[in-house]
């Protein structure tokens, strides 16, 4: 796997990567929560688009260095406390053209989810709904008839990914 992010694959709009959470100091910096794997990798992605909804506007990020468990940023346009709070809460996005093809074998998050999950045998376990970061590997929550969590394994569990065909093939028990 490469970096999570939120939404899924559209092109033509950008790609939910993080979120505005507060002010961080006098001078216009705000805190922000990063969604990618790195949470400093979103400084990388340059211009940002902020966002709610289908209004986004790219913004200049003039500095950024991570800080805490997130990081901390200085937008152009944004010189006090008081700008910088009006932004809490507004998503920051990313177009897909902007982020690294993954290596072969190697899939975003929002890329997986929503794909059909069936045995090597045919039989239809649901669709992924969401993923999990557990440290070891990476967890498909699969939805069907029950909910389901498969480690996502490339080889011993996870025979196949077809994004074309909207596929995942697993050999797995259907009943584990």
């Amino acid at each position: 796997m490469v970096e999570r992010n939120s939404t899924a694959g559209r092109e033509d709009t950008p790609q939910i990567m993080g979120r505005v959470i507060g002010a961080w100091g006098v001078k216009g910096w705000v805190r922000v929560k990063s969604y990618t794997r790195q949470p400093e990798d979103l400084l990388t992605y340059l211009p940002w688009y902020l966002g709610r909804g289908d209004h986004w506007q790219a913004t200049e990020i003039l500095e950024g260095r991570p800080h805490r468990k997130g990081l901390v940023a200085r937008l152009a346009g944004y010189d006090d406390r008081d700008m910088a709070e009006r932004l809490a809460g507004v998503d920051i996005g990313i177009y897909r053209r902007q982020l690294p093809r993954p290596e072969q074998n190697e899939y975003y998050w929002n890329d997986l989810v929503g794909l059909q999950v069936s045995t090597l045998e045919g039989r239809v376990l649901g669709s992924v709904d969401s993923l999990l970061e557990t440290g070891a590997n990476d967890v498909l929550v699969v939805k069907g008839d029950r909910e389901r969590l498969i480690p996502f394994i490339q080889g011993p569990v996870i025979a196949a990914v077809d994004l074309d065909a909207g596929l995942i093939r697993v050999d797995w028990n259907p009943d584990d």
